[in-house]
This record gives structure tokens, C-alpha cells and sequence, in this order.
């Protein structure tokens, strides 16, 4: 009889969908088959339902299959999942990248412990997961897990613990082999970026590991750093930005609120004159940088004249690209006590703020026309500038190759080659 090949579900950010491509690796090595595995997020209350309403569609649609839980609800909520008659397992956040977890699954599931979860404070490293990328055209490597900040509406460092870092080279190990694998584009992704080589021995930065992968992967066409927290970003990354052609003009930044009480109400490290600022000497140093951007609208306690200020930053720091998250209610959050803003208020702000975020990307778009920009191809007909514009052929390309290409118009959120 043929293995039935497990099925993974993934909600939530980049770095679990990281997580889940190591996580089949060990799956196949253990030889577990007829499972499912929900690798989840504890973002916000409702990423948490979501997950629990995946779960329920799998079991329908999967009735004798093995059904593992994991992923950073479970690591926060583990009793809420085995609670739920449809899941055989629930794995932390440790567990779960562990292959001794999953022998030990493929072999005694039924029979072992129900809840495997460790104290995720109590971890101290972060394994290199040398898995060797996924997709064709973009591959993410993990050099840093968990975050030492509290921010007052996050739960995520009680699912992924404090901040570690993958000694730097493990990192540049693993891209010589996804370059050699036929990359031409790779991902630097974490929890909180920045803090990368805080706990390393002579405390490196992140730029110092940028700058290292560089110039010791001279082949490597593309790198691209994920969310950043602008506030701790070092000199040397400054230095990479202005002088280093294969850092992509991109940056993504954490940024919540363009207010400075409310940034003091979430425990941010930043205040709105230091995002402007970094913003200012970025652009400064890489004149054909993009912004994107994470904004909650409606925190608790935010005024209408707040709320202004932060669709404000928009213009502010030339944002292109904007995450906009309506705040909800988080259990177990400091945020969760505050005085809360109207649901019909945080609706209408996070509409405007998309509005806002809609016309500053047709801008950019539009400047984009009658230029030849290089494109990473993703799909026969879709691929990215370097600024993380989607573009659109007109007739297929090679998958994972990099193309020059003349831009003809705009069609929607998209560019026209």
C-alpha cells in the first residue's frame, strides 16, 4: 500500500511557512504518513480562531489521518487545542523542529504524551534548519528566532521565546548551497531582525551579517532583508544600503503608529520623528529605496488626532507598500486592559489607511513606466523588481531566472512588462 503523504497547513507569517518546509524534511526522514499537520499563529485573537476552524475543515475532510498541532498558538494555548476532540497531538514551538519529535510521532502517536510543550523561555539557540529553500524562485533563510521586547498588544515572544541568532557561518553555509541550488534571490527572515548577533560571542549585527554573506557569496545575484525594526537597525547595515547593488532597495519596517503616545502605549522603542528620520537618511543613501510598513489602526486609547497622524506617516516616510492591521483584542496582552476604541471606528480607520496605502502604491507604480528594471520571475507570468513591485509578462518566463525587462504600463497592483 502506497504512503499517503502528510499535509501541512500553515497560517501566519513567513517565518512558520519557513518552519513547515523544515518541518517536511523531518517528516519524510521519520516516515510519517496518513497526518496532518496545523502549524499555527497566535498573532491575534482572531489568527487563533482561524487556526481552530482549519483544524476542524482538515478532520472533516481528513477523518483517519494523524492530526498535529503546533506552531505559536499551541506553544501559548496548548490546552485550548487538546481540548478539541479533533487533534491527536499538540507539539510547541521547540518540539515541533526537533526531528527526534517526529520518529517519535511516526511510531508511538496515540501512545506518547498528548501535549509536548516545553518552556519556550527557557531556549537559548536556534538551529540553522538547513532545509534547501522552497519555491523555485525565492528562498528564506531563518537567522534569528524569538524577541526580548514586550510590546503591550503582542503575544509573540511567549510563542517563540527571547531573541537568539544563528551564528553567522551557519547562514552563509546554508546560501553558498541554495546558490549553488540555482537561487538567485534570498530572504534574511526572524522574529525581530535587528536583534540578530546580540547574543552571539562579540555581539555582531545584522549589518555585519549582511556585509559578511556579500562578500562571501560573490554568486548570490539578490538578498532581501524582511521586517525591520528601524529604531536598532546598526551603521554597518546603513553602509550595506548605501554601497551594496545586492541588497534589494526594500525595506519592510515595523513601525504600528504614527503617534508618539500611542507608540509609548505599545512600548515601541521608536518615536514618530525617529521612523521619518531613518526613513530620510535611507532614502538619502539609496535614492530608489521602497517602504512598506506594518500599522495597527485603532489601538486602544488612539484619538481621532492620533489616528491622523499616523495616515500622516504615510507622506511622512514615502511609504509604498502598507500592512494595515485593525486591532483586535488580544487575551494575556497588557494592550487587552486598555480602554478600547469602537470596532466601527477601527473599520473605518484601517479602510482609510488601504486607501492611503492604495494611492502611494499606484504612485510608484506609475513611475515605474518606460523604465527596464531587473525582475526575479516567480510564476511563467508573474515576477518582482528589486522595490517588490509585482510585475505581469505579457509572455511566460523561465521560473527563478532574473530578466531585464521594459516597463509598459500598469494594469491594477501590477506592472506590465
Amino acid at each position: 500500500m502506497d504512503r499517503k503523504v502528510p499535509i501541512f497547513a500553515t497560517l501566519g507569517c513567513r517565518l512558520n511557512a519557513y518552519e513547515s518546509e523544515a518541518m517536511r524534511e523531518m517528516v519524510d526522514a521519520a516516515g510519517l504518513s496518513d497526518a496532518v499537520i496545523v502549524n499555527t499563529c497566535a498573532v491575534t485573537a482572531e489568527a487563533v480562531r482561524k487556526s481552530q476552524k482549519e483544524i476542524r475543515r482538515l478532520r472533516r475532510d481528513n477523518p483517519t489521518a494523524k492530526l498535529i498541532v503546533t506552531g505559536c498558538a499551541a506553544q501559548t494555548e496548548p490546552e485550548r487545542f487538546a481540548n478539541m476532540a479533533e487533534v491527536d497531538l499538540v507539539l510547541g514551538n521547540t518540539e515541533k523542529m526537533a526531528p527526534d519529535t517526529w520518529k517519535r510521532a511516526a511510531d508511538f502517536i496515540g501512545e506518547t504524551e498528548r501535549v509536548q510543550v516545553d518552556d519556550i523561555m527557557s531556549v537559548t539557540e536556534t538551529a540553522g534548519h538547513l532545509i534547501d529553500g522552497f519555491g523555485r524562485h525565492r528562498a528564506y533563510v531563518q537567522v534569528q528566532n524569538g524577541c526580548d521586547h514586550r510590546c503591550t498588544f503582542c503575544i509573540i515572544p511567549f510563542g517563540r521565546g527571547n531573541s537568539r541568532s544563528v551564528p553567522a557561518g551557519v547562514v552563509v553555509d546554508q546560501i553558498k548551497r541554495l546558490v549553488d541550488r540555482g537561487f538567485n534571490e534570498v530572504v534574511l527572515t526572524g522574529v525581530d531582525l535587528t536583534s540578530w548577533g546580540a547574543d552571539l560571542p562579540a555581539t555582531p549585527k545584522l549589518g555585519d551579517l549582511v556585509r559578511r554573506i556579500l562578500k562571501l557569496v560573490p554568486d548570490l545575484s539578490r538578498l532581501r532583508i524582511s521586517s525591520i525594526d528601524s529604531i536598532e537597525v546598526d551603521p554597518a547595515l546603513m553602509e550595506a544600503i548605501a554601497t551594496e547593488p545586492r541588497l534589494m532597495p526594500h525595506l519592510h519596517l515595523s513601525l504600528q503608529s504614527g503617534d508618539d503616545m500611542i507608540l509609548k502605549r505599545m512600548k515601541r522603542r521608536h518615536l514618530r520623528d525617529d521612523a521619518i528620520a531613518f526613513c530620510t537618511e535611507a532614502k538619502s543613501l539609496r535614492p530608489e529605496m521602497t517602504f512598506g510598513a506594518d500599522i495597527i489602526a485603532g489601538f486602544p486609547t488612539e484619538t481621532d488626532a492620533m489616528f491622523e497622524n499616523s495616515l500622516k506617516l504615510v507622506a511622512d516616510c514615502d511609504l509604498t507598500w502598507l500592512h494595515v492591521f485593525p486591532y483586535s483584542i488580544r487575551p494575556g496582552t497588557p494592550a487587552a486592559r486598555m480602554p478600547q476604541v469602537d470596532g466601527r471606528i477601527i473599520k473605518d480607520r484601517a479602510a482609510r489607511l488601504r486607501a492611503a496605502g492604495s494611492v502611494a502604491a499606484q504612485k510608484h507604480l506609475c513611475a515605474q513606466i518606460g523604465k527596464t528594471l531587473k525582475i526575479l520571475v516567480e510564476t511563467p507570468d508573474v515576477g518582482r523588481t528589486e522595490q517588490f513591485a509585482e510585475v505581469r509578462f505579457a509572455e511566460p518566463r523561465p521560473e527563478g531566472t532574473l530578466t531585464v525587462e521594459h516597463i509598459q504600463g500598469v494594469d491594477h497592483d501590477a506592472l506590465v512588462a
